[in-house]
């Protein structure tokens, strides 16, 4: 394990946009972070998300994880350059010859994944906790505690997101390649999503459509960025402001969709192993 981590810090140590976008990734993480201590001005009307609710326990852990998942793109652009580096510099064909065998490739490229993934979730967890101590309107560790496991669905929705981006990665060899399939494969899962909730709410209106759409279960919800979504939900509805015109949060743990990424992630690494040993290259 020490000897892959080595081998990939020297090959990432000399590729500027590795450097660029882990600084760019984690500066921004933490300034959102901190979003809701700034004054917004919005129609005339100045918010301040702070005085929203955003940092009262337990309700933080759903609006933190929510907001940086947001930036998933940004760490996995780091992935995604990484891995296709190797093949257009040749690296990993020069590798093998040197007795890197493809199961260290995977392994490697996994151990990668599983620290930044691992540094991100922990930054957010402190982070977190600080703002929840330092401006909720109650720390009582019944409060504190109670949406705590939407840290843990943040950590595997970054880790089966970033599990993607090395499957396409490996596939296409090519960033371009990379990010056009992922959102063509977002495209995809978006039309088939729209007409799996036409079909089973087409013509109902009111509650009982609001009905369906909550307890009904979806196909759709099992695809791996719906799945990945479904994790963690908008949590929008619970600003004061929401609450103020009669909106309800309305959150059944998404145990499915968890299980789902879990399948998804081996699938993924399943798969980049299978490619690398029947492609010649």
């Amino acid at each position: 394990m020490i000897k892959l981590l080595k081998l990939e810090y020297y090959k990432n140590l000399n590729y500027k946009p590795f450097k660029v976008f882990t600084i760019i990734y984690f500066a921004i993480l933490i300034a959102l972070l901190f979003i809701g201590l700034v004054d917004f001005d919005l129609f005339g009307a100045t918010i301040n998300l702070k005085e929203q609710g955003i940092y009262n326990f337990p309700e933080i852990w759903n609006f933190t994880t929510w907001i940086v998942a947001l930036l998933k793109i940004f760490l996995g652009l780091i992935i995604v350059f990484s891995i296709s580096q190797e093949f257009s510099n040749r690296m990993f064909k020069q590798n093998t010859i040197d007795g890197l065998s493809r199961t260290d490739f995977i392994n490697s490229k996994l151990l990668t994944i599983t620290i930044f993934t691992t540094v991100s979730t922990v930054i957010l967890f402190v982070i977190t906790m600080f703002l929840g101590y330092q401006y909720s309107n109650t720390t009582e560790s019944s409060k504190v505690f109670a949406e705590i496991f939407f840290i843990g669905n943040y950590f595997v929705k970054l880790f089966t997101f970033f599990c993607f981006l090395m499957f396409l990665s490996i596939l296409l060899r090519k960033s371009v390649f990379v990010f056009l399939a992922l959102f063509v494969f977002w495209i995809v899962e978006s039309i088939l999503s729209s007409v799996e909730v036409l079909t089973k709410v087409g013509g109902m209106q009111g509650a009982q459509r609001n009905e369906i759409l909550q307890n009904e279960f979806f196909v759709t919800n099992l695809l791996p960025l719906e799945s990945m979504s479904n994790l963690i939900a908008n949590p929008m509805v619970r600003l004061n402001m929401a609450k103020a015109i009669g909106m309800k949060y309305e959150f059944h743990y998404p145990t499915e969709s968890l299980i789902a990424c879990l399948i998804w992630c081996a699938l993924f690494i399943i798969g980049s192993y299978w490619i690398l040993r029947k492609r010649d290259w």
